[in-house]
């Protein structure tokens, strides 16, 4: 697992980018998610999502997946589990003080946030502390269940702009308009046209 969680941090790139597109394909599902109920699809979205990062990032399932501001290397695998930077115990050489054999997490994620094309700006984001009632939920789900909620919220905010800059067009234009009257010689079927 290690060897492909330094795999995955020195291609964090291409991994940002496929993150973004995973992210779009989930918040255009979401009319199908509300649906179905988020309940009922938690389960199995958590199951491949903990079968993908399992994999890539030795993922412990926080359920507050912050791989996108950490250079996508997962602070959750610290033994101290330091969510905003390294402790003071950092080797020589970037190793850990707790495990000697294993790099730091977050001298890894400084170099996979230096290959990312955001990771500059978010890796110096104040990352909250982790809540534990989340263990083994999808990250996945509640991230795009967010952007999907701030879309409606920006369309919906739009609209009402819209429709109070224009609150005289109501009143002189109805929603329907009334029908025009018939010419004489399309109602008149009988007489002599």
């Amino acid at each position: 697992m290690y060897r492909i969680r330094l795999f995955a941090v020195r291609r964090a790139r291409a991994f940002e980018w496929i993150y973004k597109r995973v992210e779009q394909v989930m918040v255009a599902l979401d009319p199908l998610f509300a649906k179905i109920g988020y309940n009922r699809v938690e389960r199995p979205i958590a199951l491949i999502e903990k079968g993908v990062k399992t994999l890539l990032f030795d993922c412990k399932m926080c359920g507050q997946c912050v791989l996108s501001s950490t250079g996508m290397s997962c602070p959750m695998n610290c033994p101290k589990q330091l969510r905003n930077g390294p402790c003071g115990g950092v080797r020589q050489g970037g190793f850990c003080e707790v495990k000697p054999e294993m790099k730091c997490v977050w001298a890894l994620g400084w170099d996979g946030a230096s290959r990312m094309k955001e990771g500059a700006t978010k890796i110096r984001e104040v990352l909250p502390p982790v809540d534990r009632s989340l263990q083994g939920s999808s990250s996945w789900l509640r991230a795009s269940r967010e952007v999907a909620a701030q879309n409606r919220e920006t369309r919906d905010a739009a609209r009402m702009a819209l429709a109070e800059a224009f609150p005289e067009a109501r009143l002189q234009e109805p929603s329907a308009a009334p029908l025009a009257e018939e010419p004489p010689k399309a109602t008149n079927t009988g007489r002599g046209a």
